[in-house]
């Protein structure tokens, strides 16, 4: 592997090369690309390449091996085996490495979504951005309901208050009107419990 990149960030290229030759230095051919940075990290290899070389007898370094095995180039190699010991068909070992690959790749794939949608939460979040799905409504209510600004919302629930509070008004005008007939009728009943 040569290392690139600036300080603090590295990015590889996964070549082969002389035992002798320097980490950085003279290679015979570039197989691929490592970046350690992203999450999951971007791997990106030519695997006929690489199975050709480890035909040829390439020593990979313990973490292109990693690499290797994560691509499934070992894999294949592990079915290619088979084929020459009389197991399996060629075909039968293409087959089972093409859903292997097409498997391993729908992982990634789904990681990078996951990866891409905790970054759009988390920009939300940073951004004060309050966004709240009910299940029973429709995606255009949910849609609505995201689009329109708050301010609206408060408008709308002024006149509840406003109603609430024109209904304690009256309640108190009208009790402020019965009090003195009420007054008159107490005084009334003492006056007429004395004369009886």
């Amino acid at each position: 592997m040569q290392r690139k990149g600036r300080k603090q960030r590295p990015f590889y290229h996964i070549v082969v090369a002389d035992a002798r030759a320097p980490r950085d230095g003279r290679f015979i051919e570039k197989i691929g690309t490592y970046n350690p940075l992203t999450k999951p990290a971007t791997i990106e290899i030519d695997r006929d390449r690489a199975y050709e070389w480890l035909g040829n007898g390439a020593q990979p370094t313990d973490t292109v091996r990693a690499i290797l095995r994560f691509k499934g180039v070992y894999y294949r190699r592990h079915l290619m085996r088979g084929v020459q010991k009389g197991a399996m068909t060629l075909e039968e070992a293409e087959a089972k490495y093409n859903e292997w690959v097409d498997t391993k790749e729908a992982k990634i794939a789904a990681r990078f979504a996951q990866t891409a949608k905790e970054k759009e939460d988390f920009n939300a979040q940073v951004a004060g951005a309050h966004i709240v799905v009910k299940a029973a409504q429709p995606e255009a209510a949910v849609e609505s309901e995201l689009l329109s600004p708050e301010p609206e919302v408060e408008a709308a629930a002024e006149p509840e208050v406003n109603a609430e509070a024109e209904a304690v008004v009256e309640e108190t005008v009208a009790e402020e009107a019965a009090a003195p007939e009420m007054e008159a009728a107490t005084e009334e009943a003492p006056e007429a419990e004395k004369e009886a």
